[in-house]
């Protein structure tokens, strides 16, 4: 019996970002609602890759061998949230800046934006 071809195709995608410091990183996606799903350690201890997420959102962060530049980063991770206006008062109330929500033609139950730790910009839409 001839096997089932099996199409030419790729089934995921998680992104990996270069970071400065990848416990660093790791804590600001934690105040996301992400959790480390796994990790690798230098031979000091030190976090050297790190796999965070929740639910549908997945993120891997991995120490940069450059020093990373805010400006020079092009690509950006937009996120779902149930609760936007919640997510974004935890947010300033653990000293990260946000902006304030707005109701962009695409996203008009609303959106918000903030910057990680090495400058990555989130966006963050209302999800449902």
């Amino acid at each position: 019996m001839a096997e089932a071809a099996t199409p030419a195709r790729v089934t995921g995608l998680i992104p990996m970002a270069h970071v400065a410091d990848v416990r660093r990183s790791v804590d600001f996606y934690k105040l996301l609602g992400m959790e480390m799903r796994g990790s690798l350690k230098t031979s000091n201890g030190d976090l050297q890759w790190a796999h965070v997420g929740c639910e549908q959102a997945e993120l891997m962060v991995t120490r940069a061998t450059e020093p990373v530049v805010a400006s020079q980063q092009a690509v950006l991770f937009y996120l779902y949230s149930p609760n936007l206006v919640v997510l974004r008062e935890h947010l300033i109330a653990a000293g990260v800046r946000v902006s304030p929500i707005t109701y962009p033609a695409y996203m008009t139950k609303g959106e918000l934006r903030v910057d990680d730790p090495d400058g990555y910009c989130l966006l963050i839409g209302q999800a449902g």
